[in-house]
């Protein structure tokens, strides 16, 4: 039978059906999907689109036109000139709905083939329209519930749901995404600093005050203003203040890090009513996260690392407690370049956890930031640890680069 020999029922008012019926009969199945391709395409129908580009696939390939079953039951070479093709047409339709700026609707085709960049790019052009727009929320849960951009997901949510649903959001990213929080830590960083300082200078400025250019910081505006602080007075929810710094713990970029001391410098002239508790190491929240954020600027280093070390020797003295002040010591450590104390104490208190559980760098790569791998044969084997063992051992085995033909 030919495609002459058919005869097409009467359908909807469509054209294209004719359209395709005589394409088929005089130009031939190629021609005919191409046409269908090309059609729904310049329609936008793009989710049909998937579908008329996986069913030329199959008519190229000589596959049945009609596909029951699984991917994996059509036999090879086939199978993966057709997973290459599948591959292909997601690819397209996702393109073309980001091409609709369709963000929501684009993402499950690049998901689907695990290629995140195209969506993760485009929201970080992604501007909500005037007022809130309806589907903003949908691309907030597709930016930072589903992972695609989620320090960009979070902006969003700082910037359109405020302050402590942006607080709420940040403590929810996974703790081994240290990226993603750390480019979210510091954008809540910048906010609340520059949120304090508009309020500090317009509350001096509506005393008459006139301002000192040199007077950039909130630690400068402050500290010759004590009445700023009279009767337990504050400009900023204290609670987003305290998250906010505990939040800075993890930052790497100094001016960030400048800008969270700033923060502490403030926290610190509050009533003590106003002083919120932490936990450990850090159990005054504004004082010792000040302290840490100053030896990580190059500031009381000393004072810093003396206080931090007491932190984990009165824990070891009580017997009890977690280990959260020994990792926060080696990271204030690394941090100023002490690294051979930082490996003593991670190899003393850290023992028997795993690497990817700890916020610091471990013993392993304590020693290989040191450059001396070699070390780690005793260590891990004192500590009766047979991965990073066998890693020194075949990390010592390796010749050196000078001892390369």
């Amino acid at each position: 039978m030919t495609s002459a020999d058919l005869t097409v029922p009467e359908g909807p008012g469509d054209p294209l059906f004719a359209d395709l019926e005589k394409s088929l009969q005089e130009l031939g199945p190629i021609a005919a999907l191409d046409r269908l391709v090309d059609q729904l395409n310049e329609r936008k129908n793009y989710r049909a689109l998937l579908d008329a580009l996986l069913l030329k696939a199959r008519q190229d390939l000589g596959l049945p036109l009609i596909h029951v079953g699984p991917i994996t039951e059509i036999p090879e070479p086939a199978r993966s000139l057709y997973e290459n093709r599948y591959v292909d047409a997601i690819r397209t339709v996702g393109s073309r709905f980001l091409e609709e700026r369709d963000l929501v609707a684009a993402w499950p085709y690049y998901r689907a083939i695990g290629e995140p960049e195209p969506i993760a790019r485009a929201l970080d052009e992604y501007t909500p329209a005037d007022g809130l727009d309806e589907s903003l929320g949908q691309v907030i849960e597709v930016a930072f519930n589903q992972g695609a951009n989620p320090r960009r997901g979070w902006e969003l949510i700082l910037k359109h749901y405020g302050t402590c649903s942006a607080i709420t959001a940040l403590e929810q990213i996974p703790p081994h995404d240290q990226a993603a929080r750390a480019a979210c830590a510091e954008s809540l960083v910048r906010h609340m600093h520059e949120q304090l300082l508009a309020t500090l200078r317009a509350e001096i400025e509506a005393r008459g005050e006139k301002i000192p250019a040199e007077q950039g910081s909130i630690e400068s505006l402050c500290q010759s203003r004590p009445w700023l602080f009279a009767d337990e007075g504050y400009h900023i929810d204290i609670s987003h203040l305290s998250a906010t710094v505990r939040t800075a713990a993890g930052l790497q970029n100094p001016e960030s890090v400048a800008l969270a001391a700033d923060l502490c410098a403030y926290g610190r002239r509050l009533s003590e009513r106003l002083q919120f508790e932490g936990d450990p190491p850090f159990e005054h929240t504004f004082d010792d996260h000040g302290a840490y954020f100053g030896a990580m600027l190059g500031r009381d280093v000393e004072a810093a690392v003396n206080r931090f070390r007491s932190k984990v020797e009165t824990k070891d003295e009580q017997g009890h407690g977690s280990s959260l002040p020994a990792q926060v010591f080696v990271n204030l450590l690394v941090r100023v370049g002490r690294l051979e104390e930082a490996l003593e104490v991670a190899t003393k208190e850290l023992a028997g956890l795993p690497e990817s559980s700890l916020i610091c760098p471990g013993v392993a790569q304590l020693c290989q930031l040191i450059g001396d791998p070699r070390r780690l044969i005793s260590i891990a084997k004192n500590q009766g640890d047979l991965v990073n063992f066998a890693a020194a051992l075949l990390e010592a085995s390796r010749p050196t680069l000078a001892e390369t033909p």
